[in-house]
């Protein structure tokens, strides 16, 4: 299991590999949202999302996997990317699945990091199949997306430096959210901030349309999506057995939005705070608008944990929605 010294260690390990990414307010949306929001603004990290930490904690971290062969993972995008330049850095080939219905703009920005792409049909079953030819065929080390305890504890460093940032301000939040797919990212945050600020109270954002992590948590047993309808593609996956055991644990709620509130919220944070930022990273903010009264008056995180939007997808969509 993931401890508190993991994400620790992946602070030390990763530190010149990642970027310190900035620490946003912005009183207009906190009059919207009637508490004091900090944002983590994973948006400017490298690759644009907080995935990075995980694939590069996972790529310097001592194990048996011979990575001289190079690097494999199956992602929709930012994961893909972060293990194509995590590769990249190591100097040994990235060797990335990607569903074929990928966002374009994640797609061309894993081939801009060097990496060797094989589209697969968009299933997990699919992805899982070419990953295991793929790893079969080149002898590359697995880093998987979220289910990994060193990917987990790599993520768990935005939570710990987004504490370390906020104490610098004496600030201590009363709680903190951030968006849920395959978990890695809040079972880190959540490993993270129950040991550096205990009294802090964690949420995870869900789009209703992708909403496994809310009925996992409610039923008390891990639920999968077996269809999913979200302009959120980084939150389609569903939880591991090893992140809902974390965050059964740790969260107080999973909070489901609907697109049409995560659009508003990137709309609100393009306008009032002048950031770009992808779907996914919206929801973690639409789910504090959506609940104002359980955030009331309170001083609450958000982790925007990327910023890769896919405009001509993105776009399209939104007609459809009207």
């Amino acid at each position: 299991m993931v401890t508190a010294r993991d994400v620790g260690e992946a602070v030390t390990r990763t530190r010149a590999a990642v970027h310190e990414t900035p620490l946003v307010t912005c009183r207009a949306i906190d009059e919207l949202a009637g508490a004091t929001l900090f944002f983590k603004c994973e948006n400017f990290q490298r690759v644009g999302a907080f995935k990075i930490r995980g694939a590069m904690n996972a790529a310097l971290s001592p194990g048996e996997n011979d990575r001289a062969k190079g690097l494999a993972t199956h992602s929709s995008g930012n994961h893909a990317q972060a293990v194509a330049l995590a590769a990249r850095s190591l100097g040994v080939p990235a060797h990335i699945v990607m569903p074929r219905t990928s966002p374009a703009v994640k797609v061309k920005a894993v081939e801009g990091y060097g990496a060797l792409i094989t589209f697969c049909e968009p299933t997990q079953a699919d992805r899982e199949a070419t990953l295991e030819r793929v790893v079969h065929d080149t002898g590359a080390a697995f880093i998987h997306p979220y289910d990994d305890e060193r990917v987990i504890a790599g993520q768990g460093t935005v939570a710990w430096e987004f504490i370390s940032q906020l104490e610098e301000r004496g600030v201590r939040l009363d709680a903190l959210v951030g968006p849920v797919g395959g978990g890695g990212l809040m079972s880190g945050t959540a490993i993270a901030a129950n040991h550096r600020s205990p009294g802090t109270r964690l949420f995870a954002a869900e789009p209703c349309g992708a909403d496994d992590a809310s009925r996992s948590f409610h039923s008390g047993r891990r639920e999968v999506n077996d269809a999913v309808d979200t302009l959120a593609d980084g939150l389609r996956t569903n939880l591991s057995d090893r992140t809902f055991a974390i965050l059964s644990r740790h969260l107080e709620d999973v909070l489901t939005v609907d697109d049409a509130q995560i659009v508003g919220a990137m709309r609100l944070i393009y306008e009032r705070a002048k950031l770009v930022v992808e779907p996914s990273a919206a929801t973690a903010l639409a789910a504090v608008l959506a609940n104002r009264d359980r955030f009331a008056r309170q001083r609450v995180g958000v982790i925007l944990s990327g910023g890769n939007v896919d405009l001509e997808a993105f776009f399209t969509s939104l007609e459809g929605m009207r």
